[in-house]
């Protein structure tokens, strides 16, 4: 190399990043023809990680501190590059930055509900909304998983992956947890707790490290809110104890009358209709009882105008199922009671 094409090339004596942009989690030093001088500074901020690439292999890594760059200080690219005196000429080596400061108030929710198993309600969907914060903990693996090569990558792109795994990780975790829905839209940090662990694991595969994590809220969809509102409207109704589930067919029942006199036969199919009711409360009491202390007492039918024929009381009991009156766990239970005697 001549002596005027070696004054023309631009050296590198100081290496830094000011973080100008809000937002980028990792950074490419702008190198191009440049080189970086045997001798250098390296400057690494607090909450900063830099890392010497070569070749596409990881080299070196710096934390927060002022470092010179010599054979000393780069112990792995020296091996690299072969250098077995102390180099004098400039080298290339691609540098990166990685923020490590706390990312705060990413919000996250679930653009669809998830279906998991309760205790209580059998399978349900709930959606939740919330916060969680995170960092780079790892920038080794963060660079070879995530960020790559890339010029600059910001914090929107790593969370559109981030949001994947969560919503992956939350369904994994609530779905063996076995903790009741009510339990859980009781306790919020009760939920986070289940969640949080199972994420934090999942995040640490790519270098990411979760900081935080909270639930601000969880709820069922529409439907399935209607159905428990009219199951709490319907216990506030009735008593203490074994009365609650005596309250709840009573209400139940009720209901039931004003289908009943819209029916055919007008105001005769009340008994027809009050009847099933009956029976179905006596079906949910049973399928209850372990529940309570004390199974509740069945409630005597009363005696109606007319001995209605099973086939209409079974239509009638289906228009009750299709209005929504009764469950379908109810419907098959009184079915097949009315059944049972039409067989004999």
């Amino acid at each position: 190399m001549s002596l005027g094409s070696f004054i023309k090339k631009q050296f590198i004596d100081v290496l830094q990043w000011n973080e100008e942009t809000e937002g980028v989690l990792a950074w490419r030093f702008p190198m191009q023809d440049f080189e970086i001088q045997n001798g250098a500074i390296l400057n690494v901020r607090e909450s900063q990680v830099a890392v010497f690439v070569n070749e596409g292999k990881i080299a070196d890594v710096f934390g927060a501190g002022t470092h010179k760059l010599t054979t000393q200080t780069l112990p792995l690219l020296t091996n690299l590059k072969n250098w077995d005196k102390l180099f004098d000429s400039p080298f290339k080596s691609d540098v990166y930055y990685f923020s490590t400061r706390v990312q705060t108030g990413r919000k996250w929710g679930t653009p669809q509900p998830i279906t998991i198993r309760d205790k209580d309600f059998d399978m349900i969907r709930v959606r939740a909304f919330g916060m969680y914060s995170y960092r780079i903990a790892d920038a080794r693996t963060f660079f070879t998983e995530i960020s790559g090569t890339r010029e600059v990558y910001t914090r929107d792109e790593v969370e559109d992956q981030l949001r994947g795994i969560l919503m992956s990780s939350m369904a994994s975790s609530l779905g063996g947890a076995n903790v009741p829905f009510l339990d859980m839209a009781a306790n919020q940090a009760l939920m986070a707790q289940e969640v949080k662990d199972g994420l934090a694991q999942a995040f640490a595969r790519y270098g990411v490290g979760l900081d935080e994590f909270n639930v601000a809220s969880i709820s069922l969809p529409e439907e399935l809110q209607a159905a428990l509102d009219e199951r709490i409207s319907a216990g506030m109704k009735g008593g203490l104890g074994a009365d609650k589930m005596s309250g709840y067919t009573k209400f139940q029942v009720a209901n039931a009358i004003p289908l009943a006199a819209q029916n055919e036969g007008g105001m005769a199919g009340i008994g027809a209709g009050l009847g099933a009711g009956l029976s179905i409360g006596q079906v949910m009491a049973q399928s209850m009882g372990g529940a309570l202390q004390q199974p509740a007492p069945a409630p005597a039918a009363p005696p109606a105008p007319a001995e209605e024929p099973i086939e209409a009381r079974l239509e009638k009991l289906k228009g009750l199922l299709d209005k929504g009156l009764i469950s379908p766990a109810d419907y098959d239970g009184a079915k097949a009671e009315l059944l049972k005697k039409l067989i004999g």
